[in-house]
């Protein structure tokens, strides 16, 4: 497929346009297969952004409300609503912490620890079906080409 000429070349002359390029398609490959973990975990009675709240409570990648913002990026008083739906579910819990007395730890309640393994496998089921026709060594490169994007977007850029 040939790309419409751009004309508004970037500074540093690489050709760029808007419907054809690697930031564009991350973020349509990201929401894409956000929506599809959402709708699999709407099957289970929550929604797609309380399935990863779960995920990182249940396998131990997060243990405080604040753990969770840094990890997902979200504000405080988003992921303070998020954690009181889930407590009115039933699902998750908060526990002084005996570190610091002004956080909460967070658990899953029984509740949530049944789910959790139900819920687990969403996201590499849709990963799954989002890579079908890849193969074991284009799905590796990509991972590795993808875990390269994220270092270099956690790091600043050399000073010139």
């Amino acid at each position: 497929m040939s790309l419409p000429e751009n004309p508004h070349p970037s500074p540093d002359g690489a050709d760029y346009h808007p419907q054809h390029n690697i930031g564009r398609a991350l973020i349509d490959a990201a929401a894409i297969m956000t929506a599809a973990v959402d709708r699999r975990a709407r099957s289970f009675g929550i929604s797609g952004a309380q399935w990863i709240v779960l995920i990182r409570i249940g396998g131990g990648l997060a243990a405080t409300a604040s753990d969770l913002c840094r990890s997902l990026g979200k504000d405080s008083g988003a992921m303070t609503r998020m954690l009181d739906r889930l407590e009115r579910q039933g699902l998750v819990r908060r526990l002084p912490s005996p570190e610091d007395g002004r956080a909460a730890r967070l658990e899953l309640t029984p509740a949530g620890e049944a789910l959790y393994p139900a819920i687990r496998p969403i996201a590499s089921e849709v990963i799954a079906g989002h890579l079908r026709g890849f193969s074991a060594e284009e799905s590796a490169q990509f991972l590795e080409f993808l875990e390269r994007v994220i270092a270099n977007g956690a790091s600043p850029p050399p000073e010139p």
